[in-house]
């Protein structure tokens, strides 16, 4: 079995600095541009779901204007009491 010398830590510890360096400038370079479609996926969504909910509240108003029929049982009779 082969032990790693110094040599070979040194050379392990340069590749994770290198890689964390290199993933650090990536994510600087690219997340504002994710970020900035997240909210603008995010701010369509809610146009949308406003739109449909006013075109729901519209709906149901226009079904509220029409009246509906009700059934006549019979004449309202006002008793008045007597002494």
């Amino acid at each position: 079995m082969q032990t790693a010398g110094f040599p070979q830590l040194v050379r392990s510890l340069l590749i994770l600095v290198i890689i964390y360096y290199v993933i650090k400038f990536l994510v600087r370079l690219f997340l504002p541009t994710i970020a900035k479609k997240v909210v603008e996926k995010a701010a369509q969504q809610y146009k949308e779901q406003n739109a449909n909910q006013q075109n729901a509240a519209n709906q149901d108003a226009v079904k509220q204007e029409k009246p509906s029929e009700t059934k006549k049982v019979g004449e309202y009779v006002d008793f008045e009491e007597v002494d």
